[in-house]
């Protein structure tokens, strides 16, 4: 077990959001935030597995396929991580994923009974609703953390919605990254005395001012270009289709502005047909490990993210960390951290002209990017976890009050 931490709270993490050997680069977030809490305290995390019978013969074609061979543990930053498979049928519905997670897990989670004080689930559904339920098993609260799509886009669907209408308001506390996800927990059901908002941090160590002539040298890139940066998944929700249309609006009239995009997913292939038509001018990265994101960040006059969706998404906290300013969707938590003209511009999500004239602005802009990043400063991943700590503690109290 997992015992990193100093501190006197025993938190059990549950959560299908973590890295491991067949992923070690999925979501980053929850691996910092997680990490830095297990330097306060006592954690133990259960990375949980997709799986369905037969996975093992659809390997690359599902990501229950993908993930067979993730070992059952494995250490991840220095933590013990366990990783339990938990049964999901695909095509049958959303609605049974979280009896079903939680029959899985059940077993392996009795064993922790009188060894832990509150489990936190990262993740709405299946997490967070299975979590509630699971902590009966053990007697101790509940916490729930969302994070953006979660409550964005899965908890929009029926079954979800009416199985985390039932669950949330029986959390002990449930905590968001940004005002917008903790007002739609609210209206599921949970008291607004029992939310928090605990942003995200950022590594200052990787995302911290650089040198952008020594970033472009680094990567290649042309030093006199202007350059527009995507990093993220590939796909149509996270507007990176939007911003490919934005571009060629806009591509004719300003000759020295490129696009670089760094991730990958399923709009690989029209980002492709983009490159062809922009020889030179539109650079596809693919994936990058974390560490090589700052340089990216570091080349670039402007990031942009015009996402449909979003909770407080780490890409722009790192963006202006870095000193970039940043063009994105006004939705989540966004409009939150774009608070001056100095840090960037926001606009409706889904509108390609003005996301082509905010980008055609931005680009040709002259900043001082250490303004950029004294502004635009919110906190490190040491500061989250403590935030993240203290709603634990709470949790705990008045739980272990009432069993004496």
């Amino acid at each position: 077990m997992t015992r990193s931490g100093t501190g006197s709270l025993r938190v059990l993490v549950i959560t299908k959001i973590f890295p491991n050997a067949a992923e070690p680069a999925s979501a980053p977030f929850n691996r910092q935030q997680i990490g830095a809490l297990a330097r306060r305290c006592q954690v133990d995390v259960l990375g949980t597995i997709p799986w369905h019978p037969g996975a093992g013969l659809l390997a690359g074609r599902t990501s229950a396929g993908r993930l067979t061979k993730v070992p059952d543990r494995e250490v991840i930053d220095g933590m013990d991580v366990r990783h339990p498979r938990t049964l999901f049928v695909p095509r049958i519905g959303h609605g049974l994923w979280a009896p079903l997670y939680f029959a899985s897990l059940a077993p392996l989670v009795l064993s922790y009974r009188g060894k832990v004080d509150v489990l936190l689930g990262t993740w709405a559904y299946p997490d967070g609703a299975a979590a509630v339920a699971l902590s009966r098993l053990l007697g101790v609260p509940a916490v729930v953390k969302l994070h953006g799509s979660d409550m964005n886009m899965i908890a929009k669907l029926p079954g979800p919605r009416r199985l985390l209408r039932l669950a949330l308001p029986q959390a002990a506390h449930v905590v968001a990254v940004s005002r917008a996800l903790a007002e739609e927990a609210c209206a599921l059901g949970v008291p607004a005395d029992r939310v928090s908002v605990v942003m995200n941090g950022v590594d200052a160590e990787l995302f911290h001012l650089r040198d952008r002539g020594a970033a472009r040298r680094e990567l290649g890139l042309a030093e006199s270009a202007r350059i527009v940066l995507f990093v993220g998944n590939l796909k149509e929700s996270k507007g990176v289709l939007d911003l490919a249309a934005a571009f060629e609006r806009i591509a004719g009239a300003h000759p020295s502005i490129h696009l670089a995009i760094v991730g990958g997913g399923e709009a690989k292939a029209a980002l492709v047909a983009l490159a062809a038509r922009w020889p030179g001018r539109v650079m596809l990265a693919g994936a990058r490990p974390l560490r090589e994101v700052p340089i990216w960040m570091a080349a670039c006059d402007v990031l942009s993210l015009p996402s449909w969706a979003e909770g407080t998404p780490n890409v722009v906290l790192e963006a202006l960390a870095s000193g970039r300013r940043v063009i994105a969707s006004a939705v989540g938590g966004i409009p939150d951290l774009i608070t001056a003209p100095a840090l960037g511009e926001v606009v409706a999500a889904r509108d390609v002209d003005a996301l082509a004239a905010a980008l055609g602005r931005a680009a040709m802009l002259d900043y001082d990017p250490a303004a950029v990043a004294a502004l635009g400063a919110r906190g490190s991943w040491a500061d989250s976890a403590e935030r993240l700590l203290d709603v634990l503690d709470r949790a705990k109290g008045p739980a272990t009050r009432a069993a004496l």
